[in-house]
């Protein structure tokens, strides 16, 4: 029967909440930074067996971020693919100038050994499925072009999306010889299912090109106040119409990327230790917005804090006094 490692931070006192999480994010992912968008009141709780080389966790928690840095990755002891796949809530999975967006019904997959990021922008119930990464590589199959993709709609990886499902609800009633298999089992039909999206030519994966073009060319002009749909679309060579297409689905527009990506990267610099010396207007304007009262706003709306609050509260976090 497989052993199940239980967390949860429900007996804390609501100050010591993050701290801890963060450990024990670091501890079961191989290190993490952890933000919670400026919010002071978080709870967690997870959950890990093992099938056989797969690591199943059931993660339940507020809202939150996750970073592994390049350094992190580096540092890597062990090589992973990671799956995370909602069973309430969404996360958005950055890595390699992509951006991926796991839902209910859907998967996505990304790589340990690179940098990434994963935002949970709800409460969220996920499983993280963690499987070795030398297990799931192929002959002729490059990893890198498959990795901050969502799978799970349809073929085989529904199929997979089921079996990691099932499996770990049925680990506490497995032998050690059936935990393995079906831990065995995950790892084929996570390598079938990167065979099948790496041969997939269709209009969606002609879709999901154009919109890797697209976020490449939003992280390059970012800083660009000036940067906006009409000017990505002569960029790229393609109409308007192309760019909302490229975005159906994605739950949001361009232009509203491009604010959601201007807002994160406000927030790092906030979040950094030499933030205090600049001026939050500076930072802003720094990253495209001309109007401090509107970013402002905008800020609140997407961390629940104002800049200065929200920084204050990262300054203090960073002396060890949150």
């Amino acid at each position: 029967m497989s052993k199940t490692l239980s967390m949860s931070t429900d007996a804390l006192p609501v100050k010591d909440r993050m701290g801890q999480w963060s450990e024990w994010i670091t501890q079961q992912f191989g290190g993490l930074q952890s933000d919670l968008y400026g919010d002071t009141v978080f709870d967690g709780h997870m959950q890990t067996s093992r099938a056989g080389q797969v690591i199943l966790t059931k993660l339940e928690a507020s809202r939150h971020r996750v970073v592994r840095t390049p350094q992190m990755a580096r540092t890597s002891e062990v090589p992973y693919l990671k799956i995370v796949a909602p069973w309430q809530g969404q996360a958005q999975v950055h890595q390699m100038q992509r951006e991926a967006k796991a839902d209910v019904g859907g998967w996505v997959i990304y790589d340990t050994t690179t940098a990434y990021e994963v935002a949970n922008p709800s409460r969220v119930e996920h499983l993280i499925v963690m499987v070795p990464k030398d297990q799931a590589a192929q002959r002729g199959l490059r990893l890198d072009g498959l990795m901050a993709r969502r799978l799970g709609a349809g073929g085989i990886s529904r199929v997979a999306l089921e079996a990691m499902r099932n499996t770990y609800l049925e680990l506490p009633y497995m032998s050690d010889s059936a935990a393995q298999g079906a831990g065995d089992l995950i790892i084929d039909l996570v390598k079938l299912s990167l065979s099948e999206l790496a041969g997939q030519e269709t209009a969606m994966t002609q879709r999901e090109a154009l919109r890797d073009r697209i976020r490449h060319h939003v992280h390059k002009y970012l800083r660009d106040p000036d940067l906006n749909v009409d000017g990505i679309a002569r960029a790229l060579n393609c109409s308007r119409r192309h760019l909302y297409n490229a975005f159906e689905g994605e739950g949001e527009s361009v232009a509203a990327y491009v604010q959601r990506m201007r807002l994160e990267a406000c927030i790092k610099d906030l979040q950094a230790s030499t933030s205090k010396a600049r001026p939050i207007t500076d930072i802003a304007v720094s990253w495209g917005f001309g109007n401090p009262s509107h970013f402002s706003r905008l800020f609140k709306e997407h961390t629940g804090a104002s800049p200065s609050d929200f920084r204050n509260q990262s300054l203090e976090k960073l002396s060890g006094h949150f």
